[in-house]
């Protein structure tokens, strides 16, 4: 790599994005280089992203709406079914599955004591409240379903989750967890497996 100390700082820079190597950092910003009035383009559209998008005051996922996300704005989606996410990009694998048409609630994050992260980090009080809330209305919420990774940290969400929610009044599940469609069970990690072995259905 060029000695150029401009391009050195894109690539370092680059490099912070998720699931970007050296590699393909360096790669990139030769592209952004070499392509005419990209860069220009980029810049703006960070702009906009930045002075538009924020978080939805209901969900908390991200919209550039003046009021709600559209997931909450949507009159087809059921009010009664919510779905708790850690993350904003978790919506869109969810809804690419086509099977879930209620509502959702982003935490933004997993509890994880060992970086420092509890329940007053994530958006667990608005979760509450916001439970609360519905049941006031006439479409309240009647299940929670908890979309969380199945790592540690999200294990640990989803204990104190259920523990806070237990009392009010509300059906509490989990996505199941296990051998995804089209492996190979000779390929799949144990623990992957156990959580298949618990999650077993009857036929």
């Amino acid at each position: 790599m060029l000695k150029i100390p401009s391009v050195e700082t894109l690539v370092h820079d680059l490099c912070q994005l998720p699931g970007i190597g050296p590699k393909t950092a360096q790669r990139l910003a030769y592209m952004i280089l070499k392509t005419k009035g990209y860069s220009k383009k980029l810049r703006n559209s960070l702009e906009q992203v930045e002075q538009r998008v924020h978080d939805c005051p209901e969900c908390f996922n991200f919209t550039d709406n003046d009021i709600v996300c559209y997931f909450c704005a949507d009159p087809k989606r059921s009010s009664r079914l919510l779905c708790v996410v850690e993350e904003p990009s978790d919506i869109d694998r969810i809804e690419g599955s086509g099977a879930f048409h209620g509502r959702y609630h982003v935490l933004h994050g997993s509890l994880s004591p060992l970086e420092g992260i509890g329940p007053e980090d994530l958006k667990i009080a608005q979760l509450l409240d916001r439970i609360r809330r519905s049941k006031e209305g006439d479409d309240p919420i009647e299940e929670v379903i908890l979309a969380l990774d199945p790592d540690l940290e999200g294990d640990t969400t989803v204990l104190y989750l259920v523990e806070e929610l237990s009392s009010l009044d509300v059906r509490i599940s989990r996505i199941a967890h296990g051998v995804p469609l089209g492996s190979d069970i000779d390929y799949i990690d144990n623990r992957t497996l156990g959580r298949a072995l618990e999650n077993r259905v009857e036929l």
